[in-house]
């Protein structure tokens, strides 16, 4: 009965029915079972009694049935593979024909372009390194102005000298820019060395890109609320300090130029320094694709960002296997093509590190190596796998992602006194500085640090830099590099072969040079010789305890 001022009627009912409803349902079915029994029908499934024993050839006849219930099973399989994949092209098709209709003809035409484009290089693998290589000389050769973007967590060790020597050896009168962006991950008095390192040998742009940017067909919705006064939140990912004078220097000077051709400005570095996002802070629209994962710009692509001057996006430039294996974690791209693992990267990075902050950064308590403390940052970020398990993999990928992204906060100390390269001199400095309108620069970085929020000096992990990181311009470079990258596995082997605990760096650097000789006289002893080296034994209780025990509680708690 529906009562009143309710949506539903109420489903509770008398006792005496529910019983009487019980009892037609017990009635009804006990007449079906009469009825199937006087038809013999039965629903009990007859047991297969399968071979007999004394059948012949019972091993061949089960053979043959196993087989065939694969058979029709693996059939099965392939038939439902085919309608998933079928299903999963037609959405597919349906997708792009979705975005199609809903695309701007501009982005149309563009893509129409650069599949125009990619299908003349259809033959050439875009991930090998000769044809990254063939797309940064492209780049290079088409620009009038090179920006070298430059990481300030470590300025030295994106420079490139194989890439600077190669834009001072072009002609056509090219000049080269340094940017120093990511300038709101280190501490200001360490940005502020920098900038005066740098400019002794060409001007430098201080620079934070956005990390925010939409895309043009996405419309952001406007704040209801204005704020009274001119007060922003500068910690905002959103907020692009740089812009205006990066932007004012490009303009000024391609108005200065004596033809009126479009000034073309060619934006190179090694991966993950931030080339995509400084060319869409620019813009102010994600013209170029940007992510955590390094390598995602394959092909070079123009955009247009002031009515003059056009920017040329490059792919990084492939590091030199012959590097140290810090700045090989840092800058190639060896994770991602399987040449080197996460874990090594995560140990080689954790020996330029002091493990005081480390601990603090990440909030873990000590750890003895690499491995230990990638153990505790799994338990404490949940990275678990079945059973409880930490997944040290996921939590080395995430260190890295942390230390290659815009994300963590490390510095390197600027040298006192840089000396210039052989490829530099007072003249070549001259000449880069001509033409530049350098007291609107220096106004224009003091304006961007004064706006720019910087970490604080302790909050800061301390990196030791390796110096500059060689890099691969051409064919015959990888070719030629090929047995020193065999060389410098070597070495890596034999430092690594023993992971201890790493109580300090110079300590560490002093275990691994009195561990090199011995090493390397095991390695050069023949397999039909055996040698016997004697070596000092201390049985002292205190070495027992301290030395050899191993704490139980670090990793099963």
């Amino acid at each position: 009965m529906k009562r009143p001022k309710l949506k539903k009627a109420s489903k509770r009912v008398s006792c005496a029915k529910r019983y009487k409803i019980q009892k037609k349902v017990r009635e009804h079915n006990r007449k079906l079972r009469k009825e199937a029994k006087k038809k013999g029908v039965s629903k009990r499934v007859k047991k297969d009694i399968g071979v007999p024993n004394s059948a012949p050839f019972k091993e061949e006849v089960l053979r043959e049935a196993e087989q065939r219930r694969l058979k029709t099973e693996e059939e099965k399989e392939r038939k439902r593979q085919a309608k998933k994949e079928e299903r999963a092209q037609k959405r597919k098709k349906e997708k792009e024909a979705a975005s199609k209709e809903t695309e701007p003809k501009a982005k149309r035409v563009r893509k129409k372009e650069s599949e125009d484009h990619s299908g003349k290089q259809a033959a050439a693998d875009r991930n090998s390194k000769q044809f990254l290589c063939a797309e940064l000389n492209k780049v290079i050769d088409a620009s009038d102005v090179v920006l070298e973007v430059l990481d300030a967590r470590d300025p030295l060790g994106c420079r490139c000298p194989q890439l600077e020597e190669a834009v001072l050896q072009r002609g056509g009168n090219k000049k080269l820019l340094l940017v120093l962006n990511k300038i709101d991950l280190v501490p200001k008095e360490n940005v502020e060395r920098w900038i005066q390192c740098l400019q002794q040998e060409f001007p430098v742009v201080a620079f934070k890109a956005s990390t925010l940017i939409r895309d043009k067909t996405v419309k952001a919705k406007k704040s209801r609320i204005d704020p009274s006064n001119e007060i922003q939140d500068k910690s905002r990912g959103a907020v692009c300090f740089g812009n205006g004078c990066l932007t004012e220097l490009l303009s000024t000077y391609a108005d200065n130029l004596q033809n009126e051709a479009t000034l073309k400005v060619g934006v190179v570095g090694f991966p993950n320094v931030g080339k995509s996002s400084i060319i869409n802070s620019i813009k102010g629209v994600m013209a170029c694709n940007v992510g955590i994962k390094r390598g995602m710009t394959k092909l070079m692509q123009e955009v247009h960002i002031l009515k003059n001057v056009k920017a040329i996006d490059s792919p990084g430039v492939v590091a030199s296997p012959s590097n140290p294996p810090a700045s090989m974690a840092l800058r190639s791209l060896q994770v991602e093509e399987g040449s080197e693992s996460a874990l090594e990267a995560v140990r080689t990075l954790l020996k330029q590190c002091d493990k005081t902050q480390i601990m603090l950064q990440y909030t873990i308590p000590d750890y003895k190596n690499s491995l230990e403390f990638l153990t505790l940052l799994a338990k404490k970020r949940g990275f678990l796998q079945k059973g409880g398990v930490p997944n040290t993999e996921q939590a080395a990928t995430t260190f890295l992602a942390d230390w290659t992204g815009a994300k963590l906060s490390y510095h390197c100390k600027a040298p006192e006194n840089l000396s210039l390269p052989a490829y530099m001199s007072d003249a070549v400095v001259a000449e880069m500085r001509n033409s530049w309108a350098l007291n609107k620069l220096k106004a224009g970085n003091e304006e961007t640090l004064k706006g720019v929020k910087f970490p604080s000096q302790s909050s800061s992990i301390s990196f030791i830099s390796k110096g500059p990181t060689a890099g691969l311009l051409s064919a015959s470079d990888i070719s030629e590099e090929k047995p020193a990258a065999a060389a410098t596995e070597v070495e890596a082997e034999q430092n690594d072969e023993n992971d201890e605990p790493e109580q300090t760096m110079e300590d560490s650097n002093k275990a691994e040079e009195q561990e090199q000789p011995q090493k390397l006289l095991l390695k050069k002893k023949t397999p039909g010789h055996v040698q016997f080296h004697p070596a000092p034994i201390d049985i002292s209780l205190s070495t027992v305890t301290t030395d050899d025990a191993y704490d139980f509680n670090t990793d099963f708690k």
